[in-house]
């Protein structure tokens, strides 16, 4: 094995050829599941898209890197099922970009936290993570709420996310800014838009529980809030199976 790769390495031409031959192989590998991806990824009617507010959430969880010790992927393990929910799947990343999957569990999978625990348990565990769970390596990010929230250029976000397939419309994009204070201001005239735009199901309220401007940390508890709740075609499936 050594003696053949040496003399390969004595003809740069046949190293050459040898290079392009194994880079072909390992990308037709990588590139062929794209062909059969519609077969590959669930079908999901109800599915939704995230909301400016929510996108802005994202964009804050990001950017503080709670990727590195949270995943947003549920294995098929009897272990994670349990703990977790049903297991993740393709199309409840449809409009995630970048995905989110995580691969270090620092802290526990988020991928179903939305709606797990109140509002007021999300602020007072990012306040003061210790305060709620007392084992928590996780630092305090009290300062989201004090932070106002960027909205103006919401609408450019969503003009990117429709470049990569996230089906936005114009009239989304035209009023993300009115639509992010909206959906953290209920008694505001900008709420009614927001349910008409991404539907009833969207979670229209004070988040960190005042009315006003909404806050970083407002966005940032509508992401949370929201993940596993796109679609319920991950629960349809473990009812269909249980029966």
């Amino acid at each position: 094995m050594f003696g053949f790769h040496y003399r390969l390495e004595r003809h740069a031409l046949r190293f050459v050829i040898a290079v392009i031959l194994v880079a072909g192989i390992g990308g037709f590998v990588e590139i062929a599941p794209l062909f059969t991806i519609s077969e590959t990824v669930e079908a999901a009617p109800d599915m939704r898209l995230y909301t400016p507010l929510e996108v802005a959430g994202r964009n804050i969880y990001m950017r503080e890197g709670c990727y590195a010790c949270h995943s947003q992927m549920i294995r098929t393990l009897r272990d994670d099922v349990e703990r977790y929910g049903p297991y993740s799947l393709a199309v409840e990343s449809k409009y995630d970009h970048p995905m989110l999957w995580g691969s270090k569990r620092t802290g526990p999978d988020l991928a179903r936290i939305g709606g797990k625990y109140s509002d007021e348990w999300q602020v007072a565990h990012l306040q003061d993570p210790r305060a709620v769970v007392p084992e928590s390596k996780m630092p305090s990010y009290a300062f989201l709420g004090r932070t106002p929230l960027k909205t103006s250029d919401l609408g450019l976000h969503l003009k990117a996310l429709r470049k990569v397939g996230v089906p936005y419309t114009g009239e989304m994009v035209a009023n993300a800014p009115a639509d992010a204070y909206g959906q953290a201001a209920p008694d505001s005239p900008y709420a009614a838009g927001v349910a008409q735009r991404y539907g009833e199901a969207t979670q229209v309220r004070a988040f960190m529980g005042r009315q006003g401007d909404p806050t970083e940390m407002d966005a940032l508890v509508a992401y949370l809030q929201v993940l596993g709740r796109l679609t319920d075609v991950a629960k349809a499936q473990q009812a269909q199976a249980a029966e």
